[in-house]
């Protein structure tokens, strides 16, 4: 690589030392990356970028897990995942130990979106939990 003379600026000859493609950007807006993911179903909005939370206009207060939590079923509505998953996804964590944990977190999701929206996440029975597009509506038990 060729050298400037020692009277350039520090940076100019630091920038023409290395190659370009390790140079860092010189404007700050030419170091934005893609913009952060917004998730919306059902009335519920998840702002990754801004890691805020709405459901049909009222903000919801969240943990940092309980954030990391709802993004990421909301970035995958209907899909179901295990306790098991969920622990790997979120907490990036190999599940070693009780994963009642998940369980508590989905509790605390639940009431804070409050009683009309809390089956928006649903509970797949031995199985996991899913995010639903609406909130379901509670099936009355059979009689027979």
């Amino acid at each position: 690589m060729r050298r400037e003379p020692q009277t350039a600026p520090a940076q100019t000859r630091w920038r023409r030392q290395v190659p370009p493609a390790v140079q860092a950007p010189s404007r700050p807006e030419a170091a934005e990356g893609p913009t952060a993911p917004v998730h919306r179903t059902g009335g519920l909005v998840v702002d990754c970028g801004t890691r805020r939370s709405s459901v049909h206009g009222r903000q919801l207060e969240l943990t940092c897990m309980e954030f990391e939590l709802i993004a990421h079923l909301a970035a995958h509505p209907d899909r179901v995942y295990t306790r098991r998953q969920l622990m790997e996804l979120v907490w990036q964590q190999s599940p070693s130990g009780d994963m009642r944990t998940v369980d508590t977190h989905i509790a605390r999701l639940r009431h804070k979106l409050g009683p009309e929206h809390r089956t928006m996440i649903r509970t797949v029975r031995q199985v996991g939990y899913a995010l639903a597009p609406s909130p379901v509506a509670a099936v009355p038990a059979t009689e027979g």
